[in-house]
């Protein structure tokens, strides 16, 4: 009779599809400080073909140190290794740093550090912007920078996106949400679990009146549930 006066009710723990959504703010890239370093390494590429048939090894050992120097310092400003390879054959990370040549920019966009875990290459990214109220633009991150800013706590992820009609100019901000699929996981319910500031516990069910504190262990938060790593069976109801 208590437990109704109070509104206390119970729910059994079980797996769900969960998802959790990432937003993000972002900026359509101009990156001059990028688009050197990947002429650099265009150029370098193109130097170590010309050199190939020389016979001198210091030579060759000079135009491959360049290279190496090249990819390092593209592999800090946060490229894929794909992605460098891909820029050694084509100017099309060049195009997307010169506002859309060929029909596509980069965003950049900033995740948090609780964030970094959640997103990653090849996820898909909706984009809007004050400038165009109601239109969405869809994106394809392509590369998420390996170094934390130490003033934000956050990371930049570099997201491609097809611009054919030119609507996205360079240096404009848009709104970024990246939807990311967990999976079938074990979830309590958010509500059930109470934080003492140590531990997380929650209160199982078990019947007749009774009920036990458990401590929990609780991974992502998603859908209004927590992952469950720990401390509750599946079916218990808590």
């Amino acid at each position: 009779e208590r437990r109704q006066m109070i509104g206390m009710r119970s729910q059994p723990v079980e797996r769900r599809d969960l998802a959790v959504t990432v937003r993000a703010s972002g900026r359509v890239a101009y990156d001059p400080d990028l688009y050197n370093a990947l002429s650099e390494y265009r150029e370098a590429v193109i130097a170590r073909e010309k050199v190939k048939e020389s016979s001198y090894p210091d030579v060759h050992e000079r135009s491959e140190a360049l290279v190496r120097a090249s990819i390092l310092r593209l592999r800090q400003m946060g490229l894929s290794e794909d992605q460098i390879e891909t820029t050694g054959k084509s100017d099309q990370s060049l195009n997307l740093l010169l506002g859309g040549a060929g029909g596509s920019v980069w965003v950049y966009a900033q995740i948090y550090e609780y964030e970094i875990g959640l997103v990653k290459s090849g996820q898909h990214v909706e984009m809007t912007t004050p400038a165009y109220p109601g239109r969405k633009f869809h994106g394809t991150i392509k590369a998420v920078d390996p170094i934390l800013s130490a003033e934000t706590r956050s990371l930049k992820v570099r997201v491609e996106v097809p611009n054919p009609e030119g609507l996205l100019k360079l240096e404009m901000y848009v709104n970024a949400s990246i939807q990311v699929e967990l999976g079938l996981k074990l979830a309590i319910p958010e509500e059930a679990v109470l934080e003492t500031g140590e531990r997380s516990v929650a209160f199982v069910d078990l019947g007749e009146g009774r009920i036990e504190p458990r401590e929990v262990n609780v991974g992502q938060e998603a859908d209004g549930y927590y992952v469950l790593l720990s401390g509750v069976k599946e079916g218990e109801k808590v």
